[in-house]
């Protein structure tokens, strides 16, 4: 029997590597399905289904974001150590596939950056929703020990790093990192990444100085403004601006919690609606303050005290206009759900009668037709006859057989129901002649 070894979530799909190497995918998520052929559309699987594309090698480590996924898969059938080749798939509107295009793939394939031949080993991989992030260290290191971050994806908020908001179709260094600096963990929210070093300094960049707050946030020691390249966050331990033994970093979707001091310390900062940030306030925190863990030492429970002094000398927000805010951004994401959730329906309605009519999926933008693009009404006997004469022998085959079957069906039913009524009148005279 297969035992799990890793989970992922994100979006609204499901990940899961079993002791076998083997990948399991479920929720809406982008796999292979004859209802998606000759376009892209995520496929609703309800039960773990396995990802036959990597049959004969092992995955080793999968991340997803919104609609995409990104997984780091042995080249041979085992894992060897350094022979990882990190494959992506799913949508691509924002190049978060690293593929060099923004088309959407229902396969996995190869980031050629990250191929056998790169001379970089990716260790960790990540997604935000629209974006996907990567470490990597040299195949062959030199004297110096040397890892990188790279990014690609959507970069309008910065979450690149790149010192720009355009988006990247390929995997680019994060450049203004330090050079020579070992980075064990990294992690994307929404609009935000960061990234801790083993030597304990932390990195964030993308949305609100890298918080991952939301615009309007009320910042105020002019913190307002998206961060496009790399800000260091400093601590305020008794170890300075460093932050001691750092085991991993995660993102929220507008905050940023820290594990340190090899498992029993944690920080958090960024958006504290919630009590998400775990410091027993619901304020938003615009620097490292600790999270309220089980004190396991003296030394811990002066850090609690000194924390505490920092969080009197940030100003609270007024109280009953977060309530507000929240109550209209809680109305707002339930209105979202349900609008992508009929959104969905639809999506899904319009791709089967397309299908049906015209004898492919209704996929993408360049399948409306022309008709409904230019004059605003469907001309079906139109887009019937180009359809016809577009078509070759082979899909006029198909086309006659399925409507061959439809009405084969439809004069069944007619049948039937006709001789049903027969049986009812006969019934009826019979009653009344008694």
């Amino acid at each position: 029997m297969s035992q799990i070894c890793s989970v992922k979530a994100g979006g609204m799909m499901s990940l899961a590597i079993d002791n076998a190497g083997a990948l399991w995918m479920w929720g809406n998520c982008p796999l292979p399905d004859s209802s998606t052929e000759g376009g892209f559309s995520l496929v609703s699987s309800f039960t773990p289904s396995p990802v036959w594309d990597f049959h004969g090698h092992t995955v080793v480590k999968v991340a997803c974001g919104s609609e995409h996924v990104v997984a780091l898969v042995s080249a041979g059938e085992t894992y060897k150590g350094e022979d990882l080749v990190c494959y992506s798939w799913g949508a691509n509107n924002n190049g978060q596939l690293g593929l060099g295009d923004r088309e959407s793939r229902l396969r996995p394939k190869i980031i050629e950056t990250f191929n056998q031949d790169s001379p970089w080993a990716v260790y960790e991989v990540t997604c935000g929703s629209f974006h996907t992030a990567l470490l990597t260290h040299r195949k062959r290191p030199n004297d110096m020990l040397e890892s990188m971050c790279w990014t690609f994806g959507l970069g309008e908020n910065g979450q690149l790093g790149h010192g720009t908001t355009q988006s990247a179709l390929v995997p680019e260094q994060v450049k203004e990192l330090p050079q020579y600096v070992y980075l064990v963990s990294v992690d994307c929210g929404l609009f935000h990444t960061s990234v801790v070093s083993s030597a304990g300094d932390v990195w964030s960049w993308g949305m609100e100085k890298g918080l991952g707050l939301c615009p309007n946030a009320s910042l105020t020691r002019n913190e307002a403004g998206d961060a496009i390249s790399p800000i260091l966050i400093s601590g305020n331990g008794p170890h300075g601006p460093k932050f001691q033994d750092p085991v991993q970093v995660a993102c929220g979707a507008a905050h940023t919690v820290l594990v340190t001091d090899d498992g029993y310390k944690l920080w958090s900062w960024g958006r504290g609606r919630s009590g998400v940030l775990g410091t027993g306030k619901t304020i938003d925190f615009f620097a490292p303050a600790i999270v309220l863990w089980p004190p396991l030492t003296e030394e811990f429970k002066q850090d609690e005290l000194n924390t505490g002094g920092l969080d009197d000398e940030i100003k609270t927000k007024d109280l009953e206009g977060a309530e507000e805010r929240d109550e209209k951004l809680s109305s707002a994401m339930e209105e979202m759900k349900l609008l992508q959730s009929k959104l969905s329906v639809m999506e899904r309605y319009a791709s089967i009668l397309h299908g049906s009519i015209f004898g492919k999926p209704f996929a993408a933008e360049q399948d409306i037709p022309i008709s409904l693009k230019d004059m605003g009404f469907f001309d079906i006997t139109k887009e019937w006859e180009n359809m016809l004469e577009s078509a070759d022998r082979s899909k006029l085959v198909r086309l006659e057989r399925f409507y061959r079957n439809m009405l084969a069906g439809v004069k069944d039913k007619l049948m039937k129901r006709r001789i049903q009524e027969i049986v009812n009148e006969c019934l009826h005279s019979s009653t009344i002649g008694k």
